[in-house]
């Protein structure tokens, strides 16, 4: 499995086509499938597309997963610009909430992670993607720390890590229902925390004490 990450150039024409056809059928595989069922045989047929195409891009189904990801991530949670540190963090929220509320999507990373336990090449990709990701849509804090909103040595990953504990503790610790709610509330105690100065570059223990938070 390889990341992709944000803002990949996308090939076009015929080779546009046949790429939109096989992550097209990795999806209705995935939902209809058993994860270690799937093989890339089977995807470039339900394509119409000769496996040594997909071999040739991919060479696996753990590299077509990690395209499929990236590309739904980058759909399903844009990086928003609303003007507001507040507003952002909630538009991101929602996105966040719904990739993970797909139901293809969720069953993919639960699969993911369960595996990747037991996988080290796997874990070291998938934390490249969350990485990724995150480190895009980060930019939204740095945008907030320019227009003065938060203090000027705020960690911008850490804004993004503390706004999307609270869907991920769902998702993977206590299986909870995730709904609006949950991501607003996630939203609204980062940009709480981002303007107290606790989510500031190697805070030490006292400084997070004299701010208020133990």
């Amino acid at each position: 499995m390889s990341a992709t990450g944000a803002g990949t150039r996308r090939p076009g024409g015929r080779t546009a086509r046949t790429r939109a056809a096989v992550l097209d059928a990795l999806r209705s595989e995935l939902a209809e499938t058993d994860y270690e069922q799937i093989t890339v045989e089977r995807i470039a047929q339900r394509a119409g597309v000769a496996k040594t195409t997909v071999y040739r891009r991919w060479a696996s189904v753990d590299r077509l997963v990690a395209e499929l990801l990236s590309e739904l991530a980058e759909a399903l949670i844009p990086l928003p610009d609303t003007g507001t540190l507040d507003g952002d963090l909630l538009a991101l929220a929602h996105g966040i909430l719904a990739f993970h509320n797909d139901p293809t999507l969720r069953h993919v990373l639960e699969i993911l992670v369960s595996a990747a336990v037991h996988d080290r090449e796997l874990r070291d990709d998938l934390t490249a993607f969350f990485t990724t990701r995150t480190a895009h849509v980060a930019e939204l804090a740095v945008r907030a720390i320019e227009r003065g909103e938060i203090p000027a040595d705020t960690d911008p990953v850490e804004v993004i890590r503390i706004m999307a504990a609270p869907v991920y503790y769902r998702m993977f610790i206590t299986g909870e229902p995730i709904d609006a709610g949950v991501a607003a509330r996630g939203a609204a105690i980062a940009a709480e925390a981002a303007r107290a100065g606790l989510l500031t570059r190697g805070p030490d223990l006292e400084g997070v004490k004299s701010a208020g938070s133990l």
